[in-house]
C-alpha cells in the first residue's frame, strides 16, 4: 500500500493526522464553527495545536459547544468553575477573552454575518497557496495583520496577527496544505 503524503507538522500522531485530513484547511463558512476555531485559536496563544487539539472536546463540553449565546453570558460564577476544570487550560484571560469575543460575536451577528466578515478579509474566496514545502509557509501575511488590526479594534482579543493566520489556515481560508499533500486538491476543489 502506497504511503499516503501529507504536510510534515502532523506527524504520526492519529488525532494530528485525523485533523489534517479532515478539517485543516477545508474551506468553512459556518459561523459557530469559524466562532469556535477563533475561541481555541485564542487559546493556543504559547502553546501548540496538538495540545488544545487534545483538550477540544472538554471545551465542547464546558463552553455549551461553542454556543456565543450562552458563552456571552457567563459571569464570574462560571467563570470560576471553568478556572477549576482540568479538561481545559485554565487561564483567567483566555476563558474572559472567550466571554468577550462570544459578545463581539453577537454585535456582528447582528448587523451581518460573521462569516461574511471573516471571509471579507479574503474576498469570500480561499486564497490558492502553492508552497511545496512547509519552511514556506508564513506565520502570518498582510492579510492576517489586517484582520488582526480590524478584530481587535472591534473588540476582539487573542487575536494577533499569528492567531488570525492560523484561523484563516485552519478554516480554509487558505489552502496552505503544501503541493504534495493529498489534501491539497480536495481543499482547492472546495473552493465556493
Amino acid at each position: 500500500m502506497a504511503a499516503i503524503n501529507r504536510c510534515g507538522w502532523c506527524g504520526d500522531d492519529a488525532l494530528y493526522v485525523a485533523y489534517h485530513d479532515q478539517e485543516w484547511g477545508y474551506p468553512q463558512y459556518d459561523a459557530r464553527i469559524l466562532f469556535e476555531f477563533l475561541i481555541l485559536e485564542g487559546v493556543q496563544a504559547g502553546l501548540s495545536w496538538i495540545t488544545v487539539l487534545r483538550k477540544r472536546e472538554n471545551y465542547r463540553e464546558a463552553f455549551d459547544a461553542f454556543d456565543p449565546e450562552k458563552i456571552a453570558r457567563y459571569g464570574k460564577r462560571k467563570i470560576n468553575q471553568l478556572l477549576k476544570n482540568e479538561g481545559i487550560v485554565r487561564n483567567r484571560l483566555k476563558i474572559e477573552s472567550a466571554v468577550n469575543n462570544a459578545q463581539r460575536f453577537l454585535a456582528i451577528e447582528e448587523t451581518g454575518s460573521f462569516s461574511d466578515y471573516l471571509w471579507s478579509f479574503v474576498d469570500g474566496k480561499p486564497i490558492q497557496n502553492r508552497f511545496s514545502s512547509l519552511s514556506e509557509v508564513p506565520a502570518k501575511t498582510p492579510i492576517s495583520d489586517t484582520m488582526s488590526k480590524t478584530l481587535k479594534k472591534d473588540g476582539f482579543n487573542f487575536v494577533g496577527s499569528t492567531i488570525c493566520y492560523a484561523h484563516m489556515q485552519a478554516t480554509g481560508m487558505v489552502n496552505d496544505h503544501i503541493l504534495g499533500c493529498h489534501r491539497y486538491k480536495t481543499c482547492k476543489a472546495a473552493s465556493r
